[in-house]
């Protein structure tokens, strides 16, 4: 019984079918917890499908109740095998995003796994199915290969992240003790690029805002009013560029971190973004001038348009509409005071003559940014773990550009974080014709298991 022999074994479950059989099953159950009617769904996946595959690993399970109102529920699966032991808490979630089945390329779908090559189709399969399925495998080697696991795991699996994890945060407060750990470990997001095993230790904050300019009840004809009738989406178009240049550079300085800490600077040398020949190219001219790729996407902020309506734009009419709306997203750094943007956005319209836009939250709530120190005794660790088993350096991101729920662990519970993907950025992931790519699901399997053998074995930082 060495580390080669239960990677080769986890490299077996994935060749042999075992892990796609899983993974189709778990494809299959319609768990969009952005459609209140698939609430069933989401109670089905962890009672009929999770639930079952913790229970043959002899874990505990318990599905408990979201604090937030018509929110999905939240399974919590635990093996403590002696609490003198290291405990790693693990997480993940089992909703998705809108199927958009009418959306997809023909000869596939989003609720059965196809696979075409390297690529296996069918939405969950990167976000976020797929990856906890990686990590419960792993899991489930390591036990049958040592016959008890050598630490103890908390598993936590949410269902409503893609709403931005409601109740996620009150859940862990209310359950700090039961959640105690020394670790976590988790895999969500993209690596680096598709060929380079990643681990990162935090990610960017998200806040989604809507900008709106109501002039009128009712759209005008231009014939009749045009020149005479101020147009919402001229005036909304105007302050939204206030904000952000022609080339993607924020232009309220209040909305941006002070500086990039050296330590970041250093870590994300070895971390430039590559995309694949089949992924979008990056536009070196866009986006805060001086900066590296990486520090643009990692180490800054950012002030994107995700969706700008006026009039109809289905079927446009020669009238002056009354009305514009924009949805607009910021994407943050630790460190930023994420509170006070709409204050600052408020301030900054009314300095320019925009007072008749308005700013509201798009969504109830945002995500925190959080970013592990690179020099983390447990940094160290994985990184030398993943290495090991791939025969690779890992690139090691202080954060990704997206957004988790990190806060709830690494500021709530109090933990180091590591996150180790297993999807790619081309993944289409929350887009029609989600996919994710076998080689990496395959090497995952590789990673998760000589991580968890190497806490088994005694491989690992002290822990308290």
């Amino acid at each position: 019984m060495t580390r080669e022999t239960v990677i080769a074994k986890a490299t077996r479950h994935f060749d042999e079918g075992q892990f796609i059989e899983d993974l189709a099953r778990r494809v299959a159950i319609r768990t969009e917890s952005q459609i209140p009617e698939s609430r069933d769904q989401l109670d089905l996946y962890l009672k009929e499908e999770i639930a079952p595959a913790f229970a043959r690993m002899d874990f505990s399970t318990e599905i408990l109740p979201n604090p937030v109102e018509g929110v999905g529920p939240i399974l919590l699966a635990e093996r403590i095998e002696d609490p003198a032991l290291p405990t790693v808490l693990m997480y993940g979630h089992g909703d998705v995003v809108r199927g958009l089945a009418d959306q997809w390329r023909e000869g596939i779908g989003p609720w059965q796994l196809k696979q075409e090559g390297d690529r296996y189709y069918g939405r969950g399969t990167a976000d976020n199915k797929g990856q906890h399925s990686v990590n419960m495998a792993a899991l489930e080697v390591v036990l049958k290969e040592r016959g008890r696991l050598g630490f103890n795991v908390k598993f936590m699996l949410e269902t409503g992240e893609e709403l931005s994890s409601p109740g996620l945060r009150e859940f862990c407060e209310r359950h700090k003790a039961r959640l105690k750990a020394d670790v976590l470990i988790a895999s969500d997001g993209p690596r680096l690029s598709a060929q380079r095993p990643t681990l990162y230790l935090g990610s960017r904050g998200c806040i989604n805002l809507n900008f709106t300019v109501e002039l009128r009840d009712g759209a005008h004809h231009s014939g009749n009013w045009g020149g005479l009738l101020a147009n919402p989406g001229i005036v909304l178009a105007h302050a939204l560029a206030s904000i952000v240049s022609r080339d993607g550079r924020v232009l309220v300085p209040e909305l941006l971190p002070d500086t990039i800490p050296d330590s970041i600077r250093r870590a994300l040398q070895d971390c430039q973004p590559s995309p694949e020949p089949d992924e979008p190219q990056i536009d070196p001219w866009w986006g805060e001038p001086g900066l590296s790729a990486a520090e643009k996407v990692y180490a800054w902020n950012t002030f994107e348009i995700l969706a700008f309506r006026t009039g109809n734009p289905d079927n446009p009419v020669n009238a002056i509409p009354g009305k514009a709306v924009a949805t607009c997203q910021i994407r943050f750094v630790a460190g930023c005071d994420v509170e006070s943007y709409i204050g600052i956005l408020r301030k900054h319209l009314d300095a320019n003559g925009f007072e008749c836009v308005k700013i509201s939250m798009a969504r109830k709530s945002f995500m925190q940014a959080t970013r592990l120190d690179p020099d983390s005794p447990w940094v160290r660790w994985a990184a030398e773990s993943i290495r090991r088993s791939t025969g690779v350096n890992p690139a090691v991101l202080p954060n990704i550009g997206g957004s988790l729920p990190n806060d709830c662990f690494a500021e709530t519970l109090g933990l180091p974080t590591l996150w180790v993907p297993h999807s790619y950025a081309g993944c289409s992931q929350h887009a029609p014709d989600e996919h994710a790519l076998g080689s990496i699901l395959r090497e995952g399997l590789q990673i998760m298991t000589g991580l968890f053998w190497d806490l088994a074995e005694g491989d690992r930082p002290e822990t308290s």
